[in-house]
């Protein structure tokens, strides 16, 4: 007999395990399909360990400077091996916090691979090769994604490494070169720079972090080069010579080519979506350059089946997938939420100095035809960046002149990640600049650059 439920998600990542807590809560009989552990590799190989990770560098980076806060750190050093498992410890326990929550709302949990078969039913492979039919009326897909490979960069998790083997390595190489400058590889190359590896950053376009806003692409660049990372853009990695001890890295720069020696290339050149053996083709349900097709409600062509997360079009983000994957339940059940705005998601990076905006950049405004008014506020100017001794960065916002909505705000320094959801709520709740300048804001915190760059756009900011 199958198994049967009223939802079955493939996945259990930010996107899936959301979406069944949720469908359960609203009533549903949820079964989860994971043939991996729970919380995909957001909560196990991304998000989480990667956070634990760079606070161990926070933290080895604050006992070195010590002395700047007048007081004595003699005989600083590290264990790399404990560094990366209290990495994994961390990971564990909140994997362990998912299964927690199934329990909590009743949600079974079906190990292995799941493929569609047709509407309504679900094969799953076990470990050891079994098969067992899964039964329900709606199927959510949400599989996630994986480190993208390059020809000319096969991964071999040895000499040539993705995320995961990153994240747990057996001991700290002494030369790095990371291949790419998105999140994922500006967020290991501060680690690794920071825990002591010579790091050299290889990104193809002309500058760093190159989705972000131009002003915030040269304040990292700047604070990257102030710790000793080189930087080479406009540059491609050609080749990677593999054969000796360690890896020859050839990279075709504007001067020509360049060879770097180093113990180890990390590849951080986005993600592939996983969408291989699902069953999509048999079921033709549509697809296009690896992302599912879906409608505002992520239900796909074929009815009854929906798809979330990474391979959707749209961000590959968390917090994108968990707010698809309620969206999708509470449309399934009836309860008419609104489409996500996509134009309103915010994007954080966590290294140090930390990026999160969110909207429109200033190029981006303009290209559109708004006419805009632009301000920015130095964290040299923030009473509280100073006694923090983190003065690097700023907060730039963006607003429409005729009208003062708030078209994107973009910032790069200490906390910024924990600084951008007021303006993605302002945003959500059309807020003009204005009402952000009459808001109060405490003194002194380093949330009040909001409402100083605010000012500042509008001729009157105060502490510049």
């Amino acid at each position: 007999m199958a198994l049967q439920f009223d939802l079955v998600v493939i996945g259990s990542g930010p996107g899936g395990y959301v979406a069944a807590i949720r469908a359960s809560q609203l009533g549903l009989k949820v079964g989860v399909v994971e043939r991996e552990s729970l919380g995909g590799i957001c909560l196990n190989w991304g998000c989480i360990p990667t956070k634990a990770l760079l606070k161990s560098a926070q933290v080895f980076e604050y006992l070195h400077h010590a002395q700047d806060y007048g007081l004595k750190a003699d005989g600083v050093g590290f264990d790399f091996n404990a560094v990366v498992q209290r990495s994994r410890g961390v990971a564990d326990g909140m994997s362990k916090g998912i299964n927690f929550l199934f329990k909590k709302n009743k949600i079974e949990t079906v190990s292995g691979t799941g493929k569609l078969l047709a509407p309504g039913k679900v094969e799953v492979t076990r470990a050891d090769g079994t098969k067992e039919t899964v039964e329900a009326k709606h199927i959510i897909l949400a599989t996630g994604a994986r480190s993208r490979q390059l020809p000319n960069l096969p991964i071999d998790d040895k000499k040539i490494i993705g995320y995961r083997k990153a994240m747990t390595m057996d001991a700290l190489p002494k030369r790095m070169v990371v291949v790419g400058s998105g999140a994922i590889g500006v967020e290991f190359a501060y680690f690794y720079r920071t825990m002591g590896t010579e790091v050299t950053i290889v990104e193809f376009l002309p500058r760093i972090v190159p989705v972000e806003d131009e002003e915030v692409s040269k304040q990292m660049e700047k604070s990257f080069k102030k710790i000793g990372i080189n930087i080479l853009t406009s540059a491609e990695v050609t080749s990677v010579d593999t054969a000796g001890a360690g890896c020859k890295v050839t990279v075709k720069t504007a001067k020509g080519d360049q060879q770097i020696e180093c113990d180890v290339v990390l590849s951080a050149v986005g993600v592939s979506t996983n969408l291989e053996n699902l069953g999509l083709e048999e079921l033709g349900i549509k697809t296009d350059r690896g992302r599912v097709l879906v409608d505002d409600f992520y239900q796909t062509n074929v009815p009854g089946i929906y798809a979330i997360g990474d391979i959707v079009p749209g961000p590959a983000l968390a917090h994108v997938a968990s707010a698809e994957g309620i969206i999708c339940v509470e449309q399934i059940t009836g309860h008419h939420p609104e489409p996500l705005n996509y134009q309103n998601i915010p994007g954080c990076t966590y290294a140090q100095p930390e990026i999160a905006s969110v909207g429109l950049t200033e190029a981006e405004a303009k290209k559109q035809g708004y006419d805009v008014l632009v301000g920015k506020f130095p964290f040299s100017a923030s009473g509280k960046a100073s006694a923090a001794g983190a003065k690097d960065g700023f907060v730039k916002v963006i607003f429409d002149k005729k009208y003062g909505e708030w078209l994107g705000a973009h910032m790069i320094g200490a906390n910024v990640t924990e600084m951008i959801a007021e303006v993605v709520v302002a945003r959500k709740l059309e807020t003009t600049g204005h009402e952000i300048i009459k808001a109060v804001h405490p003194h002194p915190t380093m949330s009040e650059a909001i409402m100083e760059a605010a000012a500042a756009a509008y001729g009157e900011v105060i502490h510049l």
